[in-house]
């Protein structure tokens, strides 16, 4: 198992916010996490890149424990988070904002190469390489994040919440790149509050609730299963 989180609990101060939370990722797979806001998913991304240090259990990337660990040395093992909002430099470039990615020491050591991979990938943020990140549409915006963390070189790449705010054509653009990721032999960890796109791109998921995992499973079951329909596709 690339990734692997057992018995995973984060407080914000005195206030619990995960409890317990276990699930895996393993290498090559997108994995979705679904669930209503406030549910946990993006405490739990937190938790896994350092930002958050849980008060116990076990999170292990490649073998390794890496809970409590500096997001910095998590980035250098190549797992890389793009947070909501996607978090530009917006008085950057699209060129300034992409180099800043390539953070780690294969980012900087094979930074052309991915860069060619990610123009090709996403061939608008070459014409658009001078221009600032905060003058670019949301749609474009999310592209020049997912490539940013392209160039970190990940071998699992963390997405929260890619489609928030996008209209329904980019939404799909934006899943169809994820897809395309995979295809690179980068494992995926999804995010996302759409869930019909969520589950119709991923090999497995969880569904995550008050802070605890309740349901996982295959996507494809998932989407059959009457909770989820109900709860979180309105069928």
């Amino acid at each position: 198992m690339l990734l692997k989180l057992d018995g995973v609990s984060t407080f914000y101060g005195d206030m619990q916010a995960l409890y317990g939370v276990s699930f895996g990722v393993d290498n090559g797979e997108i994995v979705s996490v679904i669930g209503s806001n406030g549910a946990g998913k993006s405490t739990t991304l937190n938790t896994i890149s350092g930002i958050f240090k849980p008060r116990c259990g076990s999170i292990r990337f490649k073998d390794q424990e890496i809970a409590g660990e500096k997001s910095h040395r998590i980035v250098e093992m190549g797992l890389i988070q793009i947070p909501e909002a996607r978090r530009l430099f917006p008085f950057m470039s699209v060129m300034e904002n992409l180099e800043l990615g390539a953070f780690s020491a294969e980012g900087r050591a094979k930074k052309k190469k991915t860069l060619k991979r990610v123009f090709e990938l996403f061939p608008h943020l070459e014409k658009r390489k001078k221009q600032h990140a905060g003058t670019m549409s949301g749609g474009e915006q999310q592209m020049l994040a997912i490539g940013r963390g392209i160039m970190a070189r990940p071998r699992l790449l963390m997405l929260d919440e890619p489609s928030l705010g996008l209209a329904p054509l980019l939404v799909k653009q934006v899943f169809e790149v994820v897809k395309e990721i995979r295809h690179e032999g980068i494992a995926v960890l999804l995010v996302e509050q759409n869930v019909y796109h969520s589950l119709k791109v991923a090999d497995r998921a969880y569904v995550l609730e008050n802070g605890q995992v309740v349901l996982s499973g295959t996507a494809a079951s998932l989407m059959e299963d009457s909770m989820v329909k109900k709860a979180y596709l309105g069928l």
